[in-house]
């Protein structure tokens, strides 16, 4: 008999009518799907209902928040101006947060990507950085780069442990970060100092990364994603 897969909720994002569709339509970036199949998971993709996500967290053995091109509503977190470079999708930051909160609460594991490690951080109670080279003097570019910079991983965390290494080379795409973790600890920085990676010591795997481990850019991509659907058994 087949291993069991855990069933892995895969956050969508989303488009207005054009292009695909003449009707707003979902979309998942298919390599999201592979990596977690590949790791031993079953995806499984998550429509913006918010009022179905307990519903649909009662069918899942862990959630990923994927990333996109746009950004946490910076209301959310206690500041009340928008930097100009912010772009909002407020029906799926409501639904992903709703699916978060529920996740949380069940002790669910979790893992968050780009955009998805940033809403956890709010999530925990932290704040961001609205656009980095406003913010972070000598950043490195981290918009659009592959493979990007290295990222030094903190010893001891749970990544470090997951990943099994002090360091990795992680592709780059994005122009927010992580500004205080909240109830979480950061457990990775690159070399200017911007938070690449958090996770919740006070939960079994509560983790996010600011990369994308699903294009398997270091060989700790893939023993993260390994890591993450072990600990959804």
């Amino acid at each position: 008999m087949a291993a069991h897969r855990p069933v892995i909720g895969l956050t969508l994002d989303a488009e207005p009518a054009g292009g695909y569709s003449r009707w707003p339509w979902y979309a998942l970036r298919a390599n999201y799907a592979s990596a977690i199949a590949e790791a031993g998971g079953l995806p499984l993709a998550l429509p913006h209902l918010p009022a179905l996500a307990e519903a649909m967290l009662a069918e899942l053995d862990g959630l990923v928040v994927t990333g996109g091109a746009f950004d946490v509503d910076p209301s959310i977190y206690g500041e009340g101006i928008a930097h100009p470079s912010v772009i909002l999708k407020s029906a799926r930051t409501e639904a992903e947060m709703a699916l978060l909160a529920g996740a949380l609460a069940r002790g669910m594991p979790l893992l968050g990507i780009c955009g998805g490690e940033q809403l956890l951080a709010v999530a925990l109670g932290g704040t961001l950085i609205q656009h980095i080279p406003d913010e972070v003097p000598g950043a490195l570019p981290h918009e659009g780069h592959d493979p990007g910079h290295a990222v030094e991983i903190v010893p001891g965390t749970l990544l470090a442990r997951a990943t099994g290494a002090a360091a990795m080379r992680v592709n780059s795409s994005h122009h927010q970060a992580v500004r205080l973790p909240g109830r979480a600890i950061v457990n990775a920085r690159a070399p200017d100092g911007v938070i690449e990676g958090i996770e919740d010591p006070a939960r079994r795997f509560c983790l996010g990364v600011q990369w994308h481990p699903e294009f398997h850019t270091d060989p700790g991509d893939a023993r993260l994603l390994t890591a993450f659907i072990e600990a959804c058994r």
